[in-house]
C-alpha cells in the first residue's frame, strides 16, 4: 500500500511538475500578454483554445503559434510568434491538456 501510495504522489507531483513547467514557458514567451487561463484579453482564454482544437496534434497548434492565425476566434488576428518556435510544441501539448 505504501508503494502504491508513493508511486501516485511521484505520478503526481511528476505531472504537476510539467504542467508549471509549461506554464513557465507562455511567460517566457509573453503569451500571457493575449491570453490567460479564465478571463478573455486579446486572445482567448487558454481552455477556450483547448475546447476549440480538441482532438488536435500538438504540432499542428505549435505550427500556429509559431506562424500566427487569423479568423478562428475573431477579427483580431494572432501575429507569428517565431521566437517561441523551440517552446512551441511543449506550449501546444500544455494547451491542449487543459
Amino acid at each position: 500500500m505504501k508503494a502504491l501510495t508513493a508511486a501516485v504522489t511521484a505520478a503526481a507531483l511528476l505531472f504537476a511538475g510539467s504542467a508549471m513547467a509549461d506554464e513557465a514557458l507562455v511567460k517566457k514567451n509573453a503569451c500571457i500578454g493575449c491570453h490567460a487561463m479564465d478571463a478573455k484579453k486579446v486572445g482567448p482564454t487558454w481552455k477556450e483554445i483547448a475546447a476549440k482544437r480538441k482532438g488536435m496534434k500538438a504540432e499542428e497548434l505549435a505550427a500556429t503559434i509559431v506562424k500566427g492565425g487569423k479568423g478562428v476566434y475573431g477579427k483580431i488576428p494572432m501575429p507569428p510568434q517565431a521566437k517561441a518556435q523551440g517552446d512551441s510544441v511543449a506550449i501546444a501539448k500544455w494547451i491542449l491538456s487543459l
